[in-house]
């Protein structure tokens, strides 16, 4: 595994003085400049918090000019949509390429963490779809506990090992559109289950109607989560 530290861009906290951080993990086709256009907006909310949005370790396989966390080849949201029963182990299947990328983020999470001297409490996640992915797969296993995880329209990969690897519990919202074509919303039900069920604090906000995507309402209820966890 490289341990070449991930760059993207970065937005800086507006009061000039940095108490928390968030890091955006963006979704897979994507790239770093995909999510920091949020922390503007988030920002109103959190005006010592810095935001940092790294690319992705990999070229997308499927875009000239875009990055991935993991494989997507197998991939088929159309068949998940077809046959919901088989969605838990469709999303098992891409466990072992998130948990190849872990050290990537931890690597990057570790240097942002030590450059403005915080400890892990005072550090947020949001994800986009693949970055969701990346999220829950790397907070529940890290060894310290962040601030929390905000995950939009993305899943819990590997549920079936989860118990057995869990190593803190940072509080997490899940905000899904009812009408994604690309991750089914069952996905982040089955993840709002599965977490629960394993001891976290989880909540789940369905956005109606909203494809793919994040929207006005969404980015609300992720700001006033981040402020509460980050405070």
């Amino acid at each position: 595994m490289s341990q070449t530290r991930l760059e993207g861009p970065e937005f800086p906290a507006t009061s000039g003085t940095t108490k928390s951080i968030v890091v955006l993990l963006h979704g897979y086709g994507a790239d770093g400049a995909d999510l920091i256009g949020l922390a503007p907006e988030l920002a109103k909310f959190l005006p010592d918090t810095a935001f940092y949005s790294p690319n992705a370790p990999h070229p997308c396989e499927m875009s000239p000019f875009g990055r991935q966390w993991f494989s997507l080849a197998s991939y088929d949201p159309e068949m998940l949509r077809r046959n919901a029963e088989t969605m838990p182990t469709a999303l098992k299947a891409l466990a072992q390429g998130a948990r190849e990328n872990t050290a990537h983020i931890e690597n990057f999470i570790e240097d942002v963490l030590d450059q403005h001297s915080l400890e892990a409490n005072k550090l947020a996640l949001v994800g986009f779809s693949q970055g969701t992915m990346m999220a829950l797969q790397f907070a529940p296993r890290y060894k310290k506990q962040i601030a929390g995880v905000v995950g939009f329209s993305g899943a819990l990969l590997g549920t079936d090992t989860l118990a057995g690897e869990i190593t803190s519990r940072p509080p997490v919202t899940l905000i899904h559109g009812s009408a994604d074509p690309v991750v089914p919303v069952q996905a982040s039900k089955l993840a709002q289950a599965a977490l629960g069920e394993n001891g976290f604090d989880v909540s789940y906000h369905e956005r109606p109607g909203l494809p793919h995507g994040i929207d006005g309402e969404g980015l609300a209820i992720a700001a006033n989560f981040l402020r509460e966890k980050l405070s």
